[in-house]
């Protein structure tokens, strides 16, 4: 019985780890071309897509290369991967003990490994989720931007065909899910706000460093039920 449930089980696996890798395909091609439209040099993307392997850092660094601010783009890429920190906190028991296999698996960790890794009810077969789905998508990734920078070369000048606008919706579409919880919203909103000001009167590249002020909204009470903040209601008797 165990025997048919591992195996219907692994043939869901291999399904899941298929369709997000169509997906990832599609993404890692639009990053391709969007390098090359940007004018960067063919091999950037490939290095970035094989050292980095940070999905949405690529595209935010993209675009940040092209402006001419290489350390805004390294430090906005730190930052946004940071929340990888609690990720492998989480899933770390998955690799085992072997530094070898942890530094490898470091690697290939996504957002969407981890889901998969703590889905799984099974803690023997985690180490094997983890690897298909982490394999899975850094393959699909590399393929996708192959195909993105020989399609982007090839079409000339891939500005033409409103490449350009393909990296704001890239990204518009990666965070797009996130904007549905109302504190997560509020402090995109606040720091898209303050970016947007700040464009005008800043070099390329800080205007988006400087957004990290809509975190200060957190910092604001929150309202109850009955319309008073936390701390009006935490005050001693």
């Amino acid at each position: 019985m165990r025997t048919v449930q591992r195996t219907a089980a692994d043939r869901s696996l291999l399904r899941d780890a298929a369709t997000i890798a169509a997906a990832m395909v599609a993404v890692g091609a639009s990053f391709g071309a969007i390098a090359i439209a940007y004018g960067l040099p063919a091999w950037v993307p490939f290095l970035m897509s094989t050292v980095v392997f940070a999905g949405g850092s690529q595209f935010l660094a993209v675009g940040l290369l092209a402006a001419g601010n290489p350390l805004a783009a390294v430090f906005a890429g730190l930052l946004l991967n940071a929340r990888h920190l609690p990720f492998g906190l989480a899933v770390g028991d998955a690799l085992g003990p072997r530094l070898r296999d942890r530094v490898i698996g470091s690697h290939v960790l996504t957002d969407e490994v981890a889901a998969f890794t703590l889905a799984e009810p099974d803690p023997a077969r985690r180490r094997r989720v983890y690897l298909i789905i982490g394999a899975t998508l850094f393959t699909s990734w590399n393929i996708g931007t192959a195909l993105g920078v020989l399609l982007g070369g090839a079409t000339g000048d891939p500005g033409a065909l409103g490449l350009d606008a393909a990296f704001p919706a890239a990204l518009l579409a990666l965070i797009m899910p996130s904007l549905r919880d109302r504190t997560t919203r509020t402090v995109a909103l606040t720091g898209a706000a303050v970016a947007v000001l700040l464009t005008p009167v800043l070099p390329a590249g800080l205007p988006v460093l400087c957004a990290l002020v809509g975190l200060l909204t957190l910092a604001r009470p929150r309202r109850r039920a009955g319309g008073k903040s936390e701390r009006e209601t935490e005050a001693p008797c």
